[in-house]
């Protein structure tokens, strides 16, 4: 099927609609995979401007069908191509016949990739060039589909016609294959494979001239092994016991099927089939050592520690250093207007306890449950208030205004973990979690990590009061790692082990090549972690090589599903369609989540999402620099001692060295294409205050290197935020970044370290108050009045709504749609009424228990059952006796497919309204000139059957959020 000009394979529904819409006339068709069935395909067919959608399923006999109006006799294929030819004829239940094959676009050529031009490589002689071989013309038939192979009697047309099509199909295959030179041999075949084919139909099936081309080919291949079975052969040998003077002859090392080759240097071709064989027996050999050379020097090695009673020495096992106490933290503040105090912070016993400096006043202590709440001011980056509870039920509010923000950031992690800490609870509400980067540059590591993993640098750190306190989850992403799997987690282990006095637990580990990422967790977590998912996607040349691509691993931490993706995409300044395709296909092929939500966009499948690794992003500026390096330091207009730099280079290292980072920041390649919704759709990044991270010159992180030296030339790279950590989570969810920023003292790679931490809200089981079946069972149900979605499609389909969730037993689905209207081009607008959509009733009724879940909507087609795009709602802020508006964007596949609002409604029994603060909750955000209530009330209640919203999320609108959608507001 490869061959079919017509058959797209993998493409999304809004690509195969962008092709019909250039192809513009009514019967033009194309062929994708089904994203609802495997194994299915989806038949995309244009009428009157609109697209058709229609799939084609196989049934137990693997025979193809249509799915048709009813009324139309159903027919069966054996083949998709006589399929596609039925229904080239009317009257077969399509609006259209297939008229017009929309053929696959050729490959984008991404400039400075090798082997990417268009033609065939002919093998020349010498060390000249190759020789292009001329392709057929775009106007010649490039099918390859639905003919017969002629025997010798057929007409000379038919004859010729087939190295045509083969010549078209080599040609699909040569552009996104790294081995042209190889595929020369293949053209010189396939211009005589006739001759194979004559013997064929004559009853000689040997194939000869395949054999003579393959023979050819492989030449190279032999002198490859035959120095490299050399090699292995004489370690073997090494390592073999020695001959006894009456021992016999000892065993040959080959196998014994390849025990009668022999291995001189190969001067010429006995035949090519004998030659063929001689090669294939190599291939068995080396496998054959390679397979059993460990095992061979593992027993030698043992051997000889018995033999000549030699002790391996014994590894002494120390004890488990118990958890590193907090030492009490002190910090100066002011308090009022210029009143200084210390207040210090004892973790251990949970106490805060603030002296006044030069007032003599006696020391006030507080205890941890007495502190109700703590304020951040967002206008005052250094100020908090602090409002405690008293003997006589009134509430006390204290202001401090601290150092700097970073000082501020640490006295409220501490107060943070000593609420944890003393909080009595079974699980917890509340984790942190570390996310590490680093293109390592194929180098070993330095003997510490110790600056990248306690978050201290350069950008947004830790302050040393925090940077020690273990985090719960470390999430490490390599690329360029030249370590093996199991010593590189070893190394891992062995450094926080040193820092943090803890023995991590691995949750897991996942390798593509060089791309690492492992999961790191404390050993009290360890129970609760379950549900583990790896996958990894190439992303390399013809998305088979793995030196570029994505590694992922996914888990449930009790009730929250988290993922975390590490990639490595495509290079240079000039390839970012090329990195943005990378992203794409990392998001359509990882395998990880919950397979019943496969069908979903990958971002939507996890409550929270960490996507990092080398992105490769650049500058977006054209620098041509004569010098090879630039001194960070060096405002001047010198990069290095005799070395000018040109103006626009230089004004790029004046904004480093001033931390002007704001200016270059708006010309990032990462953030120009998620401005343009090309990539990254609703994820968060961090503020980056930290330097470029590449491509700094080695030992040093004063110089950057401009120069690259790559087989197709000569490379610019402009100093990039290259390493980046972004991450998306479910709406109404607790995630807060504490610090992004990379390291100033790693200096082995070409790359700086990354690192960000995380404070991120969980759930856990939720146990109700009332035993099943104590009392009548009360249903919770969520009702919908109404709900109106936008399409970016040139379908007219009608639709229903899917209803996933874990609050529910089982997936629930609406009717069609109630009305729908596609009077503006490139959008449909489809509208459901109450009567036509389900109320849900989630499997417990408790007010708590419904706060912390979220519904999966996906819109799909009547006809093709596939998606045109899928949302994540929140069920918090719905909770209550009165309908709320809700409106979000429509996603699949990574690209933004619409929008999609309503009203709808949480209804909770009474009985069931009981909640309680969450820990993470106590914390809150506060402008400067809104004051809190005078006397807050010990333990903050909520108003009945209602949740409250996070303050951090605007408020619904009443409107279309998206400008493009704005053409339809009063369109019925």
């Amino acid at each position: 099927m490869a061959a079919a000009g017509w058959y797209h394979r993998d493409i999304s529904q809004v690509v195969a609609e962008e092709l019909l819409a250039k192809a513009g006339r009514d019967g033009s068709f194309l062929v994708r995979d089904s994203e609802s069935v495997k194994g299915a395909f989806a038949l995309c067919l244009l009428f009157q401007r609109h697209v058709y959608t229609y799939r084609i399923l196989p049934d137990d006999e693997g025979l193809l069908s249509v799915q048709t109006i009813q009324g139309i006799q159903t027919k069966c294929f054996l083949t998709l191509p006589e399929l596609i030819g039925a229904y080239q004829h009317p009257n077969n239940g399509l609006v259209t016949p297939l008229l017009h094959p929309v053929l696959r676009p050729r490959p984008a050529e991404d400039s400075g990739e090798p082997g990417r031009g268009r033609g065939l490589c002919r093998a020349g002689s010498g060390e000249g060039p190759a020789e292009l071989l001329p392709l057929p013309a775009d106007g010649e038939d490039a099918r390859g589909w639905g003919h017969t192979v002629p025997c010798p009697g057929a007409p000379p047309s038919s004859r010729t016609h087939i190295p045509q099509q083969l010549q078209q199909r080599l040609q699909e295959q040569v552009r996104s294959s790294p081995a042209s030179d190889f595929m020369g041999f293949m053209a010189e075949y396939l211009a005589q494979h006739v001759q194979d084919l004559e013997a064929l139909c004559h009853g000689h099936p040997q194939l000869r001239h395949l054999s003579t081309a393959l023979a050819t080919a492989c030449r190279a291949l032999h002198s490859e092994i035959d120095f490299t079975l050399a090699g292995l052969e004489t370690l073997a040998r090494v390592f073999d016991p020695p001959a006894s003077p009456r021992s016999p002859a000892r065993e040959q090392v080959m196998p014994p099927c390849c025990s009668k080759i022999i291995h001189p240097p190969l001067q010429g071709f006995l035949s090519s089939d004998s030659d063929l064989e001689l090669l294939l027996n190599k291939i068995s050999t080396v496998n054959h050592l390679l397979s059993s050379l460990e095992k061979k020097v593992l027993k030698s090695l043992q051997e000889t520690v018995t033999r000549h009673n030699l002790a391996l020495p014994s590894v002494a096992v120390a004890p488990l250093p118990a958890a590193r106490p907090l030492a009490v933290q002190n910090f100066e503040v002011k308090v009022g207007k210029s009143q200084r105090a210390g207040v210090t912070v004892d973790v251990e016993s949970g106490t805060v306890t603030i002296t006044k400096r030069g007032s003599g006043s006696p020391e006030e202590v507080i205890p941890q449950d007495k502190i109700l709440q703590l304020i951040k001011y967002q206008s005052v980056q250094s100020k908090v208030r602090l409002v405690c509870a008293r003997e006589n039920q009134k509430s006390l509010s204290r202001d401090f205004i601290f150092p700097s923000a970073r000082k501020r950031e640490a006295f409220c992690q501490l107060l943070q973990l000593m609420k944890i800490q003393h909080s009595n609870l079974d699980e917890p509400e509340i984790i942190s979690v570390y996310v590490g980067t680093w293109n390592m540059g194929s180098t070993p590591p330095p003997r510490s990590l110790a600056s990248w993993l306690t978050s201290r640098g350069l950008g947004r750190t830790q302050d040393e009061t925090t940077a020690c306190i273990p985090h719960d989850i470390y999430v490490i992403g390599t690329q360029e790692n030249s370590l093996g799997d199991r010593e590189w987690v070893e190394f891992l282990c062995a450094s926080l082990k040193s820092l943090m006095a803890i023995d991590y637990r691995v949750v897991a580990l996942q390798c593509l090549w060089s791309i690492k990422i492992v999961v790191l967790v404390k050993p009290e977590h360890q129970r609760r972690i379950s549900h583990v998912h790896t996958s990894s996607v190439k992303t390399g040349i013809a998305n088979t090589l793995g030196n570029k691509g994505a590694v992922g691993v996914s888990f449930l931490f009790n009730g929250t599903s988290f993922g975390f993706v590490n990639c490595h995409l495509a290079s240079g300044s000039e390839r970012t369609h090329r990195r943005n395709q990378n992203y794409s296909d990392i998001l359509h092929s990882l395998a990880l989540g919950d397979k019943r939500l496969g069908g979903f966009d990958l971002t939507l499948r996890f409550t929270h999402l960490f996507w990092f690794g080398d992105l490769n992003y650049r500058l977006d500026m054209d620098v041509q620099v004569g010098a090879c390096r630039g001194q960070a330091g060096d405002s001047g207009g010198r990069g290095a001692p005799g070395v000018i730099v040109p103006s626009l280079a230089q004004d790029i290292l004046t904004h480093i060295v001033k931390k002007e980072f704001q200016a270059l920041l708006a010309v990032d390649q990462l953030n120009l294409e998620r401005e343009k919704n090309k990539v990254f759709l609703r994820f968060s990044e961090g503020d980056i205050s930290f330097p470029p991270t590449y491509r700094y010159e080695r030992s040093t992180r004063d110089t950057y290197v401009w120069q690259k030296s790559k087989p197709t030339g000569m490379r610019i790279n402009v100093p990039s935020w290259c390493d980046r950590i972004l991450w998306k989570s479910h709406p109404e969810t607790h995630v807060v970044c504490n610090s992004y920023g990379c390291t100033d003292d790693i200096l082995t790679s070409d790359h700086s370290p990354v690192f960000a931490t995380f404070e991120v809200g969980v759930t856990s089981q939720f146990v109700p108050k009332e035993a099943p079946g104590s009392s009548p069972e009360a249903l919770a149900c969520i009702e919908w009045e109404s709900i109106e979605v936008i399409l970016k499609t040139t379908s007219r389909s009608k639709c229903y709504i899917e209803f996933h969730s874990y609050c529910l037993e089982e997936v629930q689905r609406s009717e069609e749609n109630t009305s729908q209207n596609c009077d503006i081009p490139g959008f449909l607008k489809l509208l459901w009424s109450s009567k036509h959509l389900p109320v849900l009733n989630p499997i417990l009724p408790d007010l708590e228990y419904l706060g912390d879940q979220h519904l999966l909507l996906s819109i799909k087609g009547v006809e093709s059952c596939e998606s045109y795009g899928e949302c994540c709602l929140a069920l918090r802020s719905a909770i209550g006796t009165t309908a709320q508006q809700f409106e979000t964007f429509l996603f699949h596949r990574g690209e933004e497919t619409g929008s999609v609002r309503g009203r709808m409604r949480v209804r909770v029994p009474r009985g069931r309204c009981g909640t309680r603060e969450r820990l993470y909750e106590w914390i809150s955000f506060e402008e400067e000139d809104a004051e809190p209530a005078a006397e807050p009330p010990m333990c903050p209640k909520l108003p009945p059957q209602r949740l409250s919203r996070p303050r951090s999320l605007p408020e619904p609108a009443t409107g279309y959020t998206n400008p493009a959608y704005f053409i339809l507001e009063g369109v019925p």
